[in-house]
């Protein structure tokens, strides 16, 4: 059956215009300021509800296999959908690492029977398995992570002739976590020195501190530049850092590109008393001055994208001292919430909201028609509507970890309902089973 969503305000490339959308086999068939239609349709009246395309998280942890006690794909599409993340792109860092093309497809069968959301997954790359990272297939696979910095699970790529010949003929998108080993190695051995095993989490953004982040992102862009390889650097968490990227080329144009997340918009080391582990994230959450530079960077279009970095542990774990504690949490049930509380700010347009989340995310890494309201394009769309619901609670969570750092804070908008392939997959506040999800499908470079 067909569906009309009704008198909505679409806000869409940059403009914001009332008009019914037909949607039919899973995409948008029409777009119109009236539709009528002869055929038995599904009518659902967008009356005062914002509609935007669906979010494309470009960085999550979903943890399946081998780290499922934490989350696993049904559970934490679950939540993306709820929070209006229409497709999601999944990190290596799973129990086996998603090392091989067969490991990979593993993630693929799962994701294939469990996520609600549209999916794909990173290549990881390793010390050892150029070879095997060269075989990727770039019309399938979202593009290569390489860890040029520990983190959970500890990838490490450290070698120069592995750095050297992933930048010079990997083909693929290459994704980056920068963060120089040696200065974080250094700086924790000191406050070990201080403190032995009990290091406050306010050290957090000094042991992986600015200095750490710059050495590692300016060598990742000058092998970019050496190669004229494809360069995306996630996470982007110092002011610094922003110097390295440039404004003066149209997105799908550019060769080297930057992502900001939530936490790093939203928190500053001042958060580190309240919130404690909560908010622990490689690369750590930073100075306020940090903040506002990224913002600078993103709304000037030096970061191109927002995403998450969902990174969920159970609270257990979190709960532990700093030193043992692991890095991330859980962000994507309310990630564009928190984005649109910036709006209500004044911090950043609605227009500009959906252009980092939906657009660009599909234009930086060339999905196949998705992230735009556009007729022909698949139909992932979310409906907003502009009123506070309730706090958030712990009841109210569809993470498998059970916790958010956002627990407490009253949103200024609440989603309605989330739409993916024309399937309502989540509204009045509760999941819909109707999928799965598809793969994403990308055009080739």
């Amino acid at each position: 059956m067909k569906t009309i969503i009704k008198n909505g305000t679409i806000v869409n490339e940059g403009k914001r215009f009332t008009a019914d959308i037909l949607i039919s086999n899973g995409r948008i068939e029409k777009i119109a300021p009236q539709i009528s239609v002869t055929e038995k349709v599904q009518e659902v009246d967008a009356s005062g509800l914002l509609v935007l395309p669906g979010c494309i998280d470009d960085q999550v942890h979903f943890r399946e296999p081998g780290l499922t006690h934490k989350g696993n794909i049904y559970t934490e599409s679950r939540a993306a959908v709820a929070g209006g993340i229409t497709s999601f792109m999944e990190m290596p860092n799973t129990v086996p690492n998603a090392l091989t093309q067969d490991l990979l497809e593993d993630k693929y069968q799962i994701a294939g029977q469990n996520a609600l959301a549209n999916y794909s997954f990173f290549m990881g790359a390793s010390n050892d398995n150029l070879e095997e990272v060269l075989r990727t297939d770039t019309s399938k696979i979202c593009g290569v992570k390489v860890f040029m910095g520990s983190s959970t699970g500890n990838m490490l790529v450290d070698k120069e002739s592995v750095l050297e010949g992933l930048f010079s003929r990997v083909g693929a998108l290459i994704a980056t976590h920068c963060e120089d080993e040696t200065t974080v190695r250094a700086n924790l051995a000191a406050f070990q020195e201080k403190y032995g095993d009990q290091i406050p989490v306010s050290a957090h953004p000094l042991i992986r501190n600015e200095e750490a982040c710059y050495l590692s992102s300016s060598k990742a862009v000058a092998l970019a530049k050496k190669h004229d390889a494809r360069l995306h650097i996630l996470h982007i968490s110092t002011a610094k850092e922003t110097a390295l990227f440039e404004n003066t080329l149209p997105l799908e144009q550019k060769k080297i590109t930057a992502e900001a997340c939530i936490h790093h918009l939203w928190f500053s080391d001042a958060d580190y008393a309240a919130k404690g582990n909560l908010i622990k994230w490689n690369p750590a959450v930073k100075t306020a001055f940090d903040r506002e530079g990224i913002w600078e960077a993103l709304l000037d279009d030096r970061i191109d994208v927002v995403a998450t970095d969902h990174a969920p542990h159970t609270i257990e774990e979190k709960a532990q001292p700093y030193a043992t504690a692991p890095s991330g949490g859980p962000l994507v049930q309310h990630a564009l919430l928190a984005m649109l509380d910036k709006v209500q700010e004044g911090k950043i347009t609605l227009e500009r909201v959906v252009e980092k989340m939906a657009h660009a995310p599909a234009t930086l890494f060339r999905i196949k028609e998705r992230g735009y309201i556009r007729e022909g394009y698949a139909a992932d769309l979310v409906l907003v509507a502009p009123t506070p619901n309730k706090p958030v609670s712990k009841a109210d969570l569809l993470y498998k970890c059970g916790w958010s750092p956002f627990e407490g804070h009253l949103f200024a908008n609440h989603i309605h309902s989330t739409y993916v392939n024309g399937n309502c997959v989540y509204a009045d506040t509760k999941i819909i089973e109707q999928g799965p999800g598809q793969r994403l499908l990308f055009i080739p470079r």
